[in-house]
């Protein structure tokens, strides 16, 4: 059964974190690096991978907790999305022992950082339209891989990237997913900035891949079982993005409800009044509720029960979501001019908060997923 208390271990985590995020300068819109080696030298970057690699051993349970502690502290790390949960999961799940001592202790150390590639121009939320293909050299047992992805997080400063490409069925002619590590480095493999109007640290890229040439060892788990692999990594993705979304919005809030205790008119503090009090006090009560099911999905997860995971995680990314852009609103409407200046930090969230309502997975594909899994309503297309 999903416990709904978190136990003294999970507390103290969360206060170790809470305690280690407040005392840097907030990273939002600039580098990351230093922070991201000192997490990492904390242990909370890898706490999930195992400990045989250098990791914690522990699971997404904790590693979503250190994220949204991180970014209730204004210090969210997109990358932890990516790096260790999605990439760090999948190699330490179906990797090779040669792929798992290559990456898993620099994942977890913080020294190497892993990107995550699937979205391409024309398939967003239809990963079934993927055209990127990998295709084996006959010769000599490589494989080559062609094809472009968009939307790919921190690839100037990760040392590989994890590709979502599909090679072709001997039995039956169709392409199926397989996940490969490309070097940043390879050749043919380039990168192209998209202009982002968004403050954040990780950019965000357009990635073209010309006939590159990868050995047979670059394949990640079986060929035959791509999707299983895919899907093990989009369910910590969509745990990770609602910790990411949960944080933010609280860290808004946070400086709202300071704000609205201070701000005195008329002699009486602004949060005195209920047209005040009660948003900011609904902002909280949607942040609980997506906590609440953030933590359910990740401990499915963590218990090896990837279908019931995967409604979870979805629902719990869709609430996330939501509850963080409508925090991050009423936070800035709180604090009325003063909320779109610099000196508060509120306004680079108005647009950053929706990278939890857009991404992984926009919420009407969510609202998709449930109808047509969950509730068994025929589908639209």
């Amino acid at each position: 059964m999903t416990p709904v208390i978190e136990s003294d271990a999970h507390k103290s985590l969360r206060e170790a974190v809470s305690t280690f995020a407040a005392h840097h300068p907030r990273t939002l819109g600039t580098d990351t690096t230093h922070l991201w080696q000192a997490a990492a030298k904390l242990g909370y970057i890898g706490v999930n991978l195992p400990e045989a690699y250098g990791g914690g051993g522990a699971g997404i349970t904790e590693l979503s907790l250190a994220l949204e502690e991180m970014g209730a502290a204004g210090n969210p790390l997109l990358m932890m999305i990516v790096s260790p949960a999605i990439c760090g999961t999948v190699i330490a799940r179906f990797g090779t022992d040669e792929q798992k001592r290559e990456w898993l202790p620099p994942l977890a150390d913080g020294s190497r950082l892993m990107a995550f590639g699937i979205t391409e121009p024309d398939a967003g939320s239809n990963s079934h339209r993927i055209t990127t293909t990998a295709r084996r050299d006959a010769a000599t047992g490589d494989w080559v891989l062609t094809g472009r992805k968009v939307f790919v997080s921190g690839v100037d400063i990760a040392d590989a990237t994890l590709i979502v490409g599909r090679t072709e069925d001997a039995r039956t002619g169709k392409l199926k997913p397989c996940l490969f590590i490309v070097p940043r480095d390879a050749p043919g493999f380039e990168r192209r900035p998209i202009d982002m109007e968004l403050s954040a640290a990780e950019k965000q890229f357009e990635l073209t891949l010309d006939d590159v040439r990868l050995p047979a060892d670059a394949l990640v788990g079986d060929e035959d079982a791509g999707l299983l692999q895919l899907f093990a990594g989009l369910n910590p993705e969509r745990i990770m993005t609602a910790a990411f979304g949960i944080g933010m919005g609280r860290y808004a809030l946070s400086r709202a409800l300071e704000y609205a205790r201070e701000r005195t008119v008329w002699k009486t503090p602004i949060g005195a009044h209920q047209a005040i009090a009660h948003p900011l006090a609904q902002a909280h009560i949607d942040l609980e509720l997506a906590r609440l099911m953030m933590q359910k999905a990740a401990h499915l997860y963590d218990a090896g029960d990837d279908t019931d995971a995967g409604e979870a995680a979805n629902m719990a990314k869709y609430a996330a979501g939501e509850a963080c852009v409508r925090a991050v609103d009423q936070a800035v409407h709180t604090l009325g001019g003063n909320g779109l200046t610099r000196e508060f930090g509120l306004a680079q969230l108005i647009t950053a908060s929706r990278v939890a309502r857009i991404a992984p997975v926009s919420r009407e594909m969510i609202l998709n997923y449930v109808s047509h899994q969950t509730l068994g309503l025929p589908k639209s297309y």
